[in-house]
């Protein structure tokens, strides 16, 4: 049996899910999610996830899988995806892998191995002493006269990765780019298909889905994660729409502010996604807002499927 998956990967909003039940209902497969929010239990409206209709059409892996209290990591999906992909091949299915999440993408198309490097506790201790009391620029000026083209990707405020590219520079180890040193794996093969839309339309599209989030109950979501003792200092909890929704819960701006915030931020985490996409050559776009509706695009993505 050719062992084969399909990749639908896209900005968020383009309409993934739609395209991946659609794509895995045609090629007799099963889906594999690759976002870093619908693992997580209880985090149902904030992260858009598929339907319980929608779910039931085809089945999911790697969503409702996670506490939102648990660490989780790249390294984590990756063990727990590759085998949700070994479970679909052994059934005689195709895994069809679905999400906007690149560094998650990475990690099922490359052989990264996410070992850390050995560290130094107490240096790296100092290292978010000094940023807590001179500021994350301090830390990231650092980094700039010890990698410059680490500091050249990572934001200066990320400071968790500014402090591992400090702590890496000083083992003589450089960070590497995502596009570099990195080989395709030998477990299966991938066909890349990527979904985008005119700025216009993707960023409606974003309006009125964050205006929906908003209909259905995100607040009281995050109500809900808060009584469940979870804090902004959860990575679950750092995910686009419940980080500004945190922050009008404790007063810092209004409702009206906050679901502003949500549309703005996620605009730009597009925007990223995109420039993130565009690096894999052999990725197969469709930009779906050049056709007049969602079934005449499917028909030519089923058709680019069949011609390979």
């Amino acid at each position: 049996m050719q062992r084969e998956i399909i990749v639908i990967c896209g900005p968020t909003a383009v309409g993934k899910t739609k395209y991946a039940i659609e794509t895995a209902l045609f090629v007799g497969g099963e889906i594999v999610s690759c976002d870093s929010m619908q693992l997580y239990r209880y985090m149902d409206i904030g992260s858009a996830k598929p339907t319980p209709e929608e779910r039931a059409r085809v089945p999911h892996y790697l969503v409702d899988e996670i506490d939102p209290a648990e660490p989780f990591s790249a390294a984590k999906y990756q063990s727990m995806a590759k085998a949700a992909i070994e479970a679909i091949f052994a059934k005689g299915k195709t895994p069809v892998i679905a999400g906007g999440t690149g560094l998650y993408l990475n990690a099922l198309l490359y052989d990264m191995d996410f070992s850390a490097p050995p560290g130094d506790p107490a240096f790296r201790d100092r290292l978010y002493q000094e940023a807590e009391e001179q500021g994350a620029a301090v830390l990231y000026e650092r980094l700039k006269g010890l990698d410059a083209e680490a500091a050249a990707r990572i934001h200066p405020n990320n400071i968790k990765k500014v402090v591992r590219a400090i702590e890496a520079a000083h083992l003589g180890i450089k960070v590497k780019d995502f596009a570099k040193d990195l080989r395709p794996t030998t477990d299966y093969t991938a066909r890349l298909i990527g979904l985008k839309r005119n700025r216009a339309q993707l960023y409606a599209r974003i309006n009125q889905r964050v205006d929906l989030l908003m209909e259905q109950g995100l607040v009281e979501e995050v109500k809900g994660l808060l009584a469940r003792g979870l804090t902004e200092d959860d990575i679950s909890m750092k995910g686009i729409g419940y980080k500004e929704i945190i922050g009008y819960l404790e007063g810092r701006y209004d409702l009206m502010e906050a679901t502003e915030l949500v549309k703005k931020n996620t605009r730009h985490y597009a925007k990223r996604q995109m420039t993130w996409f565009k690096r894999y050559q052999d990725m197969r776009w469709f930009d779906i807002s050049a056709y007049e509706n969602d079934e005449s695009c499917l028909e030519d993505l089923f058709k680019w499927l069949e011609k390979k």
